[in-house]
């Protein structure tokens, strides 16, 4: 009886989502279609051309990037998210005790292995 009572009441529960749902996807596509049809429609060969930040496009826009670029660029992120690990940390500090601090030093040591041997390998290096 009970079970059929919540099941009844969840929809209800969650009308302003669906509501607010319905009322963000209605503006988007109100949006584009209004701007596709009230946009200008001229295309011209000065707007065909492809422009970034007011410097003319040289050469091919599908060269191929160093892999190095994309390893960095993975590191980066890679450390990030263990530097973000840290802020939870800081913040219960006190309620962690000896325990948490041992915790911390044993992931900062590990991190620190991990950086090393990155730099060992020369997988930071551009040359």
């Amino acid at each position: 009886m009970i079970l059929a009572t919540v099941s009844q009441n969840v929809p209800l529960d969650y009308w302003p989502v669906f509501a607010q749902m319905a009322v963000a996807g209605g503006f988007v596509g109100v949006s584009m279609w209004a701007t596709h049809q009230l946009g200008p429609k001229r295309a011209t060969s000065d707007k065909l051309v492809p422009f970034e930040s007011g410097i003319q496009s040289v050469g091919n826009a599908r060269a191929p990037f160093s892999v190095k670029y994309f390893l960095v660029a993975i590191l980066f992120v890679l450390f990030d998210v263990e530097v973000i690990f840290m802020y939870p940390w800081a913040v219960n500090f006190k309620e962690l005790g000896i325990q948490g601090l041992w915790e911390m030093f044993l992931f900062m040591g590990l991190l620190f292995i991990g950086f090393v041997y990155l730099i060992k390998k020369g997988a930071l290096d551009w040359e």
